[in-house]
């Protein structure tokens, strides 16, 4: 994998643990990455797999061993078939340097609770899975989590309250925050402003139809400004680091990016 921008002298593989590197002295940081093709479809049958590559896969391993906690929705977890991240063992002395778990936690965001507390997701994880809900979730679905040793954390009253979800991760020291969607979840983020960085795979095919874009959800009043931080490239995939917010922004990520 190579790096078109910002340019490179050094014509050599980059190191994604670097280049995706967190910003050091943040408390909180939310990033999200998403694989689209190149006329903006985000899934192909329902699923982001017809539209990722080895390439892909690699920069989604990375970023999750980078990982404090995976914020994704309950709707990806039954679409994906999500299983618990991974120990990965050529993270370990970074991850302990750092005071991190061996493992980034899986964060569920959903209303009614929906799920089934028997997957693997839920009863063999390596870290603790969270489920992020509100005060109205049914008491029997709560009790039924508890049980089966998954973290509930309300955030909200009625709703989700996604802005006070991210807070409620940070304030457990789970700052480094990687959403995986899907896009309904990486439109109600954006909305909630708790989005400060968007990674995006882009896949060299056309899908055409009637597919998500990475954000489905209301329009962003005024939209959401991007500031491009790095471009990478192989076999035909682009993988983009955008910024949320003004060149100062952008500016601030690269001379913090690799403290990590």
């Amino acid at each position: 994998m190579y790096q078109l921008l910002p340019p490179s002298r050094r014509n050599r593989q980059v190191d994604l643990a670097e280049v995706y590197a967190y910003p050091g002295g943040a408390r909180r940081w939310v990033r999200a990455n998403m694989v689209a093709s190149v006329d903006g479809a985000a899934t192909a049958d329902g699923k982001s797999e017809g539209i990722s590559g080895e390439a892909d896969k690699r920069i989604f391993g990375v970023l999750r061993a980078l990982a404090d906690v995976v914020l994704v929705g309950a709707g990806t977890v039954r679409a994906e078939h999500y299983r618990p991240a991974k120990v990965r063992d050529q993270y370990q002395a970074a991850r302990a340097a750092a005071g991190q778990a061996p493992t980034a936690a899986i964060a569920v965001v959903s209303g009614l609770l929906d799920l089934d507390w028997s997957l693997p997701l839920f009863a063999e994880p390596a870290v603790q899975t969270i489920v992020l809900t509100s005060e109205a979730a049914p008491p029997e679905q709560v009790e039924a989590a508890t049980a089966a040793g998954v973290e509930v954390i309300a955030a909200g009253a009625g709703y989700v309250d996604l802005g006070l979800a991210v807070d409620r991760l940070a304030e457990r020291g789970l700052g480094r925050i990687l959403c995986e969607g899907g896009p309904h979840l990486l439109a109600q983020l954006a909305a909630a402003e708790r989005l400060d960085e968007l990674c995006l795979s882009v896949s060299p095919q056309l899908r055409g139809g009637d597919s998500m874009r990475i954000l489905a959800g209301p329009d962003l009043t005024g939209g959401l400004p991007l500031i491009l931080h790095t471009l990478l490239t192989e076999d035909g995939f682009l993988f983009s680091r955008y910024l949320v917010g003004t060149l100062s922004t952008a500016k601030k990520g690269e001379s913090d990016g690799g403290e990590g």
